[in-house]
């Protein structure tokens, strides 16, 4: 939003901005953007992670995740998502950076992957025991969270797969014709990132 109100505002003559000023506004906006992409999966994460305590810890949930802790969570992932995005604006020619959002892509992946799998035996388990202890023969329950799970799971790689592929691919083959062809739809990839939501 605040991109395109710049380039309206510019467009229009209602502002008037020097070749540095415009740099500077591009790192701004995009540090905001990977701000905004690191903040996004450290949150999906921190939510598996609460997800988690709630049901592992139902008894001490409260005691666990105080509203302080939580405010602390959330200054913690936004003030570490900001430093590290200008971080890597500044050092964005670096591959290194890249590898770095990579492999933080992978770690979020795994680190969701392995909590809500765990929940999810968790409850095929206690499902199973419900149901020997009322003799029925009703799996809907274990159904419902193969059916929760793979859609969390899901969408979320096909949300954010894309963009990673992408990055993977700067890395891998960045003059490559093919490569290349699937640069080209960028900002599909950050429509997809912005759909997870």
């Amino acid at each position: 939003v605040v991109e395109t109100l710049f380039m309206l505002l510019t467009e229009q003559g209602l502002l008037h901005v020097t070749a540095k000023m415009l740099q500077h506004l591009d790192n701004v906006i995009d540090i905001m953007i990977c701000s905004s992409v690191v903040s996004s999966l450290s949150f999906l994460c921190t939510i598996a992670a609460d997800r988690y305590i709630t049901i592992f810890y139902a008894l001490r949930y409260h005691s666990i995740m105080t509203t302080q802790r939580a405010v602390a969570i959330i200054a913690v992932v936004w003030i570490t998502s900001i430093t590290s995005s200008s971080l890597f604006i500044v050092y964005h020619t670096d591959n290194a950076v890249i590898a770095c959002l990579v492999t933080f892509f992978g770690v979020t992946l795994v680190f969701t992957a392995v909590l809500y799998l765990h929940m999810f035996i968790l409850a095929h388990v206690h499902s199973r025991r419900i149901i020997a202890l009322h003799k029925s023969r009703r799996q809907a329950t274990s159904m419902k969270g193969a059916i929760t799970l793979t859609i969390l799971l899901g969408v979320f790689i096909i949300c954010w797969g894309p963009f990673f592929l992408h990055l993977i691919l700067i890395l891998i083959c960045p003059t490559n014709p093919y490569c290349k062809c699937y640069f080209s739809h960028f900002n599909l990839f950050l429509i997809l990132i912005i759909c997870n939501s």
